[in-house]
């Protein structure tokens, strides 16, 4: 016998949480994604320098585009969070252990299979990397609600998830919205160390810390070095603070697991090869060596000791200008520290 849309999404759930994710929703097509908002976001320059986020915009602002024939947009969540391991530094909790594009895009895929294998229709899967808006998506999924941070949040999970996406051209039933809880709280952009969260709803790019310990290219600006803390990697503040991370749980998936590391002066002299070592599989392999240093440089500017300062000297005496520099601008404020 034929089943019904509504029980076809539900056998899809089901398959979902098998493969390890927390929740799944459907949004249909086309969908509201704010695009004006997001055409003058670009205009404007708050993407900073993620140049990729400027092309293939008629596909990003229209999923539909993205297969002909689509009907429907499948959202997976998967509950990344745990707590900080102990350490003189802090890393984006979703870059404590293994980069989840690789891991996560494969049980995508085999949930597309599933989907053509028994309810037919076609399947495209992201996982971050397409030209998807994913979180306004999700939002019109039924997943959670899109906060003043931008961030997707869950009400029984928070802050904490990765996000996939299947566009289908199988017609499945639609998600209920879920109601913005965010009321009056401005916690996220309270705790912002650059308020880089300009008003509700609102990111500006070019001011996260996030984006200048992951994305930018060049030396961090100085008005923003202090700003950075002990944040090596990412920062979690306005994912943090959020009220709902009351009801958060720790993650499941073992590969989330942190990653041992030592001390981040004894990281300051590594070469390619223990970088690319000990980074292997993980988001922060993306950074490189040149930012990598560059940023523990900052970090040990705002919370090193005098036992960093040799590692730093051998950057200030070093061929590299950006690195000396950030090198020299640790040394001072490590000096007038201690």
């Amino acid at each position: 016998m034929e089943m019904n849309g509504t029980e076809v999404k539900a056998q899809l759930a089901a398959r979902a949480e098998a493969l390890g994710f927390a929740a799944l929703g459907v949004s249909a097509v086309p969908v509201d994604l704010r695009r004006e908002y997001y055409r003058e976001w670009i205009a404007t320059g708050q993407h900073g320098s993620m140049d990729w986020m400027e092309r293939n915009n008629e596909r990003r602002l229209q999923p539909e585009a993205l297969i002909p024939e689509a009907r429907s947009v499948v959202m997976v969540s998967l509950n990344y969070y745990q707590p900080d391991p102990e350490r003189e530094f802090r890393i984006a909790k979703y870059a404590l252990g293994d980069d989840y594009h690789n891991f996560m895009l494969k049980r995508l895929k085999q949930l597309c299979r599933i989907m053509r294998e028994e309810y037919g229709g076609v399947q495209r899967p992201y996982v971050d990397t397409g030209p998807v808006l994913e979180k306004p998506i999700a939002a019109a999924a039924g997943l959670g609600w899109q906060g003043k941070s931008t961030i997707l949040i869950e009400p029984k999970r928070g802050t904490w998830s990765f996000l996939g996406t299947i566009v289908t051209t199988l017609d499945l039933p639609v998600g209920e919205a879920v109601k913005d809880r965010c009321g009056t709280c401005t916690r996220c952009m309270d705790v912002c160390p650059t308020q880089a969260i300009t008003a509700p709803y609102q990111l500006d790019a070019r001011r996260c810390i996030a984006y200048l310990t992951i994305e930018h290219e060049g030396a961090i600006p100085q008005e923003f070095r202090e700003a950075v803390g002990d944040r090596l990697f990412g920062c979690d503040e306005c994912l943090d603070v959020c009220p709902w991370n009351r009801w958060a749980v720790v993650t499941k998936e073992g590969r989330f697991a942190p990653r041992d590391l030592p001390l981040m002066r004894e990281m300051l002299g590594w070469g390619e090869p223990e970088f690319t070592e000990r980074f292997r599989g993980s988001p922060m392999r993306r950074l490189k060596l040149r930012r990598f240093k560059r940023n523990i440089c900052v970090v040990l500017g705002n919370v090193g000791r005098q036992a960093d300062v040799p590692a730093l000297e051998v950057l200030v005496g070093g061929d590299d200008a950006m690195l000396a520099e950030h090198a020299s601008w640790a040394l001072e404020r490590i000096g007038k520290r201690c």
